[in-house]
């Protein structure tokens, strides 16, 4: 079978992929999440990347942890996946969920994959075809490779490094009121606050009208306004997802040394960190600071 043709980036508009839909190995993903997973509509033919259910590791402290690869790997092989097939991965919100799977794929080997900019909105906005969601993925299994790239996805030890170096920054992608700690977190027992030494980046504010992704200028501005002259950028959020929307524009602004914190705010937050004494050292007594 012929390979389809390659993406142009990490980024797809919604145009483009219309032109597209259909193609030999195109696989499309539905990775919506909470109240939008498995809605009544969809983009045709997509399949359901669930990160609610099987695509988290659910023995994990935290939500939303990445699986082992062999589990990750099995899970794609069952949606249909191989290792020459190129990947559109959407969410119903716009631009949330879907870019957690594209760095999933990533940080797996995958590098054929890009976010649909403005999602399922974007899509129906343009008048484009929906179809009814249909049973669940129920075609030939793939052959997808699980090929881990170490570093893409990192612990609280990690980070804790990171916050103590002067050439890294360690972005939130919280809104700012959660990062100073006056509003409340949506999970209960996580304390409020954010990192020392930490800088707000809220992911919505690398969207611009009707959720699209902004310019790479506009993006590569609002990471240099956040992050100065550091190109390592540490990105955190409250359950490891909108930090890889962070992750898509600092790829789309030209940064190559990026990584996630899977735990994000939901393991850092805790009174106390799961495993503790498996790493020990001051770092992982993880302060926070409040108010500011």
């Amino acid at each position: 079978m012929t390979e389809p043709a390659r993406l142009s980036g990490p980024l797809i508009g919604v145009r483009q992929l219309a032109a597209r839909l259909g193609e030999p190995g195109l696989v499309l993903f539905d990775a919506s999440v909470g109240a939008l997973r498995g809605a009544d509509r969809r983009i045709p033919g997509a399949r359901p990347f669930d990160l609610d259910g099987a695509l988290s590791d659910h023995d994990a402290p935290a939500p939303h942890t990445m699986p082992a690869a062999t589990v990750f790997e099995e899970a794609m092989r069952g949606l249909g996946l191989g290792d020459c097939d190129t990947v559109v991965v959407y969410d119903g919100a716009g631009i949330y969920s879907s870019a957690r799977a594209w760095w999933m794929l990533r940080a797996m080997g995958f590098d054929r994959a890009a976010v649909l900019d403005g999602g399922l909105p974007a899509w129906s906005a343009a008048g484009l075809p929906v179809e009814d969601t249909g049973p669940a993925y129920e075609g030939p299994r793939g052959s997808f490779t699980a090929r881990p790239r170490p570093g893409l996805l990192v612990d609280a030890a990690t980070v804790a490094e990171a916050l103590a170096d002067p050439g890294a920054a360690v972005l939130d992608a919280r809104t700012r009121e959660r990062f100073a700690g006056t509003a409340p977190e949506p999970r209960p027992g996580l304390r409020g606050g954010h990192m020392p030494g930490a800088v707000s980046l809220p992911f919505a504010e690398l969207q611009g009208p009707g959720g699209l992704m902004r310019p790479a200028l506009e993006l590569r501005e609002a990471f240099r306004t956040a992050a100065g002259e550091r190109e390592r950028l540490y990105l955190s959020c409250g359950s490891g997802v909108t930090a890889c929307v962070l992750a898509l524009g600092a790829e789309l602004a030209g940064y190559r040394e990026t990584a996630v914190y899977d735990g994000s705010w939901s393991e850092w937050g805790l009174p106390e960190l799961p495993g503790r004494s498996l790493h020990p050292g001051p770092s992982l007594h993880r302060p926070v600071v409040t108010g500011g």
